[in-house]
């Protein structure tokens, strides 16, 4: 059973989530730095895109060692694992699944040893297309899979099968075949390597520590550690850093198509994505919804916490007051409590309760991100009529989500999606709004100082970038029992050279 992961997703039910958030990565080669701690710190950075396991590899020169549980950061490791991760590089992954099932097999990072006793270790966030084909590849090699029904095994089994190769030659074999949105940190060991699909869907950046070099999903994560931002990993770019130094390769002509979302609600408000620090975009759409969406009122109050830049520029280009209407708790797990249909039905409050003195008597603009499903925007509205607003006009921040996410957010499926069965005016009398206002796509664009032709936005208008696959081969459990297949067609597993991967506990220990 997961243990509680300390924070509630978008909506309190977990049987009926909202948008959940793509994986964070982190890698750092730094010879003479205590590389463990500082994976460990950046992933703590990026624990907000994924809250269900966490992991980390390192490498000391002689052998690769992972250790992954599920949970938060901070409750998989402590001090003492850490202190036992010696080594000059290391990668880390803190995981929110998009292909295959939340359990120990698919936490990240994956490892695998070659015939040539060669070990390699992957982290991924993104979610491919063509698992389904990768699979079969697989197969047709005759590789064992290890237990695992993700697209990060599928990768790091195929990287490994190819032992006359180097990891880097293997790469640039392997990723051209890669279809979807991935960005990697992987190693061996000796090396360290990023790389980022062709159309960069997923964002990844480079840092320089004094001694050495860092690479992580956002920014956010360079900071902690104290890396200073190089620049970004290029789409279609393959790094890799050794003691000779580092060196990029172009394994695809690169076709930018970064993700919309991203600036909307899974990035940390201070990370910069293409140039464009991410509060300051929200504070922006905030201030385009005002223009689109006047309305006259008393108070702006944010969806904490992810409502709150937008509402501020709400408020600014309003003039409308700006305060605190809703507060949050922080503390309470999606696991730690399977709600009674009873509890779902009262248990927003275990989230979100409202400020009764700021908000009785007025009319408020309240401003959250997005609406997936409408649950949580629903009980929301009626807890602040309960608490005794006057009105409530709901404005959110990015356009009606109207199609699934296939290249690394958990969306609902299309069926499920509130703005693919309603109009503007259905959603509003759905979740009991007075107005409901959702920004325009230009102005969600113009907000993040992108062109619009270098961004995904397929949630929104629908067109994919990235080519999906026919019939059922694609989704969250495309894989689930595939490794089954795949072992029942293969010889004899690959000699594993001394690597291991590290049970709770115990760091030196194969996983049954």
């Amino acid at each position: 059973m997961p243990r509680g992961d300390g924070r509630l997703s978008h909506d309190l039910d977990p049987q009926r989530p909202g948008p959940q958030d793509a994986c964070g990565v982190f890698g750092v080669w730094a010879p003479g730095e205590e590389v463990a701690n500082l994976t460990y710190f950046g992933l703590y950075a990026l624990q907000h895109r994924g809250q269900e396991a966490a992991g980390i590899a390192v490498s000391d020169g002689s052998g690769v060692v992972v250790y992954k549980d599920l949970g938060l950061v901070a409750q998989v490791f402590d001090e003492p694992t850490l202190a036992s991760l010696r080594g000059h590089l290391a990668i880390g992954h803190a995981r929110y699944s998009t292909t295959g099932a939340s359990n120990w097999e698919n936490a990240q990072p994956t490892i695998r040893s070659t015939t040539s006793g060669t070990t390699i270790a992957l982290a991924h966030n993104g979610n491919l297309v063509n698992t389904a084909e990768l699979e079969k590849e697989v197969a047709e090699r005759g590789l064992i899979a290890d237990g695992s029904t993700n697209d990060t095994s599928l990768v790091t089994m195929l990287l490994a099968g190819r032992p006359d190769l180097s990891v880097e030659a293997a790469a640039l074999e392997v990723l051209p075949q890669l279809r979807g949105a991935f960005s990697f940190v992987f190693m061996d060991e000796s090396t360290l390597y990023a790389a980022r699909d062709p159309h960069g869907v997923r964002p990844l950046v480079l840092g320089r520590l004094e001694r050495g070099w860092v690479v992580a999903s956002e920014t956010a994560a360079l900071d902690i550690v104290g890396a200073s931002v190089v620049r970004e990993v290029e789409p279609g770019e393959l790094i890799a850093i050794d003691e000779n130094g580092l060196r990029s390769t172009r394994f695809a002509a690169p076709e930018p198509k970064g993700c919309l979302f991203e600036y909307v609600y899974i990035a940390r408000p201070d990370a910069t994505i293409a140039g464009r620090n991410v509060h300051a975009a929200r504070v922006q759409i905030g201030r385009q919804l005002a223009k689109e969406h006047p309305v006259e009122a008393d108070l702006v109050i944010p969806v904490p916490e992810s409502g709150t830049p937008a509402a501020i520029g709400y408020a600014e280009a309003s003039g409308i007051t700006y305060g605190a209407g809703l507060m949050k708790n922080p503390y309470v797990g999606r696991t730690f409590i399977q709600p009674s249909q009873t509890l779902r039905q009262l248990g927003i409050r275990l989230k979100l309760n409202p400020l009764r003195e700021n908000v009785r008597g007025k009319r408020l603009v309240v401003v959250d991100d997005s609406i997936v499903r409408g649950n949580t925007q629903r009980a929301i509205v009626r807890m602040l009529r309960e608490a005794g607003a006057l009105e409530v006009h709901v404005r959110i921040s990015s356009p009606p989500v109207s199609w699934p996410c296939f290249y690394g957010i958990d969306f609902a499926t299309r069926a499920e999606l509130l703005a693919n069965g309603l109009d503007n005016d259905g959603i509003r009398r759905s979740i009991g709004a007075d107005t409901l206002g959702y920004v325009s796509l230009t102005g969600l664009i113009a907000a993040t100082e992108q062109p619009k032709t270098r961004l995904c936005r397929a949630c929104f208008d629908g067109e994919y970038p990235i080519e999906l696959p026919a019939g059922n081969l694609i989704g969250k459990h495309v894989l689930e029992g595939a490794g089954r297949r795949v072992a029942n067609s293969a010889p004899e597993a690959p000699h594993t050279n001394g690597s291991f991967v590290a049970t709770p506990g115990d760091v030196t220990a194969n996983r049954p």
